[in-house]
């Protein structure tokens, strides 16, 4: 998973306030329960050394985020009297909670969060089609995003609307009209795909049409369509059944990604070139070398690393290995936050793994971008 989205919280030094909340609002009395768990998580961030205008301006964020239906979390993070993040999560936390501490605690948003899947989605029948692009999509529960950024412009992506209406009496049959519509509609899909990057396109409506539709588009984009018969223009109940699709299509590309890094990591593994234990990790990405990193998310883990703050790279198991580096009073942070800030500031990607999924020592592995050479004989 890409974890550039977390970049404003690692651009700016500390110390934050992070806090992970249940904003799940149930019945009338959400509102009031809410802000009761919002005033448990703000005495531990005070207790915890954070400033009151850090704790008043999160408190803000979280309690006047837009309501969202069924149950959700939120994560919010912040410094100096000012929010840099606030993210919805397809579920609520575990158990709230709130910490004050030099780096931004992470983990747990990245865990809930999961891996990011841009998607279009298009609904075609012979009277036109409706086009949907979302730059960011995640699993279980779609997570509306319907802004994408292009040439510095901010432009909508829902509701492109395309195609017109045959009628009796036209010189054309409606089969015609549609045949002239499909490639319309396949080059504004094309448009929209490329614009935020879609890894995978659902097509759904009229079965007859969809075929003349998907036969039109580039080879590049007819090879990520995923075909359902789900789903009308008119909306309705049906639309469920195409958000299930799309939700499974998005599931299922992201399983397919974390394989594919197990898989390079095992054929590495053989080759005696990748990364596995935590020395050897940080070693790598302090050398820029990682490509992506597998880790088991051990929520008991006590382990730490010492880091240097102005560079993300500077990370390592001992204070000595950084003070021959020139950092001259390296901090002691959790495991967890020291590697998420050097994934992201070294352009890595991450694969959470379950315990039995790879073998991995101490839970944690990378996948190389290149191999050490061998020292000269």
């Amino acid at each position: 998973m890409d974890l550039h989205y977390l970049h404003p919280i690692y651009a700016q030094p500390g110390p934050w306030a992070s806090v992970y909340l249940d904003a799940s609002r149930n019945d009338e009395s959400g509102d009031r329960e809410v802000a009761l768990r919002w005033r448990a998580l703000a005495a531990r961030l005070e207790a915890q050394g954070a400033d009151q205008p850090t704790i008043d301006v999160t408190g803000e964020a979280l309690l006047n985020y837009p309501n969202q239906e069924g149950r959700y979390g939120l994560a919010a993070f912040a410094r100096a009297g000012r929010v840099a993040l606030v993210e919805p999560m397809n579920a609520p936390p575990a158990a709230d909670e709130a910490r004050y501490s030099e780096l931004p605690h992470a983990m747990p948003l990245v865990a809930l969060r999961g891996e990011d899947i841009p998607y279009v989605r298009v609904i075609a029948d012979r009277a036109g089609a409706d086009l949907e692009g979302l730059a960011v999509a995640t699993a279980p529960r779609l997570r509306e995003v319907d802004r994408t950024v292009r040439g510095g412009e901010q432009f909508p992506l829902h509701k492109a609307r395309s195609g017109g209406q045959g009628r009796v009496g036209d010189t054309q049959s409606i089969d015609d009209v549609w045949k002239h519509n499909a490639g319309d509609v396949a080059a504004a899909t094309a448009e929209l795909a490329e614009a935020v990057g879609a890894e995978v396109v659902v097509v759904g409506g009229d079965v007859s049409t969809v075929p003349m539709f998907v036969a039109k588009l580039p080879k590049r984009w007819q090879q990520r369509v995923v075909r359902t018969d789900a789903g009308s223009r008119g909306g309705g109940a049906d639309e469920e059944a195409l958000d299930d699709v799309t939700i499974q299509a998005i599931a299922d590309l992201a399983d397919r990604h974390a394989q594919e890094a197990i898989d390079r990591y095992q054929t590495q593994r053989g080759e005696n070139v990748s990364a596995t234990g935590l020395p050897d990790v940080v070693s790598a990405l302090q050398r820029r070398q990682v490509e992506t990193v597998l880790m088991v998310n051990d929520l008991s883990s006590t382990d730490t690393l010492f880091v240097g703050l102005d560079d993300p790279s500077l990370l390592a198991v001992d204070a000595d290995t950084l003070r021959s580096e020139g950092v001259e009073d390296p901090l002691r942070v959790r495991a967890d936050q020291a590697l998420l800030r050097a994934i992201e500031g070294t352009d890595a990607s991450l694969v959470l793994v379950g315990p039995d999924e790879v073998p991995l020592e101490h839970g944690i592995g990378a996948v190389m971008r290149w191999a050490d050479r061998p020292p000269a004989v």
